[in-house]
């Protein structure tokens, strides 16, 4: 949220349908149908703790419980950037009218817009910043929240967040973006996707690409964003040989960042410290900008961003919660040692940005990397070639793009930015679980290597599913 421009690429994600949990819910994502209003957030499995609960019970029109959060007022935080540093315009304010409960088990936050012109919204913090995971444990972060139910024309310059800053930027307010930021749910534009992105390192540029952050994005399973209930949540995974963070909607891991993609130093300033919950409506800045621009005259003020419940459990084991499973247990990401010349899985990537996974329908089942369009990666650590030359590429791919869609699906060594070593071109295969196998020739290679997928079209919109890829002599 608190990036300032250059935000990520303007292209909407095709629905990917996902069980998520119960059979009831399933058939209501199936259906495409609103999810219950209200509902209790899942008791903390065995191995895990609850440090933090909040589900906004308490009379409507009444505000939250400042023993557990605070409102942020204002334009800015005393000395900080203006306009939070992002260029959003409106004021933040703790009146009931922007920040309230329902008295129906939410909590509302709602932009709204007076005769002047002028823009009002809310935003509220845990006073708490110590959410962290333990030494080889976990912490997962989550939030059940229904978008601001308007879409097109009238949504423009609207960005609901829910997410976490490094408590570091407390007192300081010109500490960003080395103390970190999680943005666990990032919305513009009333668009039917979520971001989700992790901020680090300098600005601009810098080891994490900012202003834009290491990013990931998908649309939301089931009803849209907009027009029902979701679960976001990020795990913060410290159990694993490599740190990682792992973000979710309803169950399903779209987006992870992992420590090895930066250096130690970026990593371990954004993370060895606690953060702090953030849950607001900006109206316009650089997000929206990137979509479109800002609030206009046919923008219309009033719809809330609605939380049904905030929860953080912590975990000394390192398992993941059976809270909304997909349907496809995900793949751990080998070490690397991988061999060129066997079937490497698309979604065993160690790295990516704007992938997202599903169910495969291919033969030999497991997932696929789906709603891949231009600029998005995948990458593969330690794939040998050995010492005879690969000098062919192989893709497992389908399509189910619009006629005059198409793209490349590119090979790089050890760089997302090196020349490509090879690349094959794809268009609508007739379907987007309709698959078959595309070979390339490529220069040859030998020894080990970090190989990275690219993706490059002159559309914005998605091209390609992968399966699964190899390399032949």
């Amino acid at each position: 949220m608190r990036e300032t421009s250059g935000r990520k690429r303007a292209t909407l994600r095709r629905a990917v349908l996902a069980a998520i949990g119960t059979a009831a819910l399933v058939a209501a994502a199936a259906a495409g149908v609103v999810l219950p209003a209200s509902a209790a957030a899942p008791p903390a499995p065995a191995g895990w703790s609850q440090v933090f609960l909040d589900e906004f019970d308490g009379p409507a029109g009444s505000g939250v419980d400042t023993a557990d959060w605070q409102y942020t007022t204002g334009t800015s935080y005393p000395g900080g950037p203006a306009n939070f540093g992002t260029g959003e315009i409106e004021t933040m304010t703790a009146d009931p009218a922007n920040v309230s409960l329902d008295g129906a088990g939410h909590l509302r936050i709602t932009p709204r817009r007076d005769a002047a012109g002028r823009w009002t919204s809310g935003r509220v913090e845990t006073r708490r910043g110590d959410f962290e995971p333990p030494a080889g444990g976990t912490l997962r972060t989550e939030a059940r929240i229904q978008m601001p139910n308007v879409t097109g024309p009238a949504a423009k310059g609207y960005w609901p967040a829910f997410w976490m800053l490094g408590t570091p930027y407390r007192g300081n307010w010109w500490n960003w973006p080395g103390v970190g930021e999680i943005d666990i749910m990032e919305n513009v534009q009333g668009l039917n996707t979520v971001w989700a992105t992790v901020h680090c390192g300098t600005s601009p540029g810098g080891p994490c690409n900012e202003t834009s952050g290491i990013g990931g994005q998908r649309v939301c399973p089931g009803a849209t964003c907009q027009a029902g209930f979701h679960t976001y949540a990020v795990e913060w995974d410290r159990s694993t040989a490599v740190e990682q963070m792992r973000f979710y909607v309803d169950g399903l891991n779209f987006h992870t960042v992992r420590a090895d993609q930066v250096d130690a130093t970026t990593w371990t300033n954004a993370t060895n410290h606690g953060y702090f919950i953030i849950l607001n409506v900006a109206m316009g800045g650089g997000f929206p900008d990137a979509f479109g621009g800002g609030p206009d005259a046919g923008t219309e003020p009033g719809h809330a961003m609605v939380v049904d419940y905030v929860s953080v459990l912590r975990s000394t084991g390192g398992t993941t919660p059976p809270t909304t499973p997909p349907t496809t247990p995900p793949t751990t990401p080998p070490s690397g040692n991988r061999d060129a010349y066997a079937a490497i899985r698309a979604e065993s990537y160690d790295g990516q940005s704007g992938v997202a996974k599903e169910a495969s329908a291919d033969a030999g089942g497991g997932q696929n990397l789906a709603a891949i369009g231009n600029g998005d990666w995948a990458l593969f650590r330690g794939v040998d070639f050995g010492s005879a030359p690969a000098r062919q590429f192989h893709g497992r791919v389908a399509s189910g793009a619009a006629g005059g869609v198409s793209g490349l699906v590119e090979v790089r060594l050890d760089s997302r930015t090196s020349p490509p070593v090879g690349s094959f071109s794809v268009a609508n295969t007739g379907g987007w679980q309709s698959w078959r196998t595309i070979p390339a020739n490529i220069t040859a290679v030998t020894g080990t290597h970090d190989v990275y997928l690219t993706f490059t079209s002159g559309q914005p919109a998605d091209f390609v599913n992968v399966n699964w890829f190899d390399f032949g002599h």
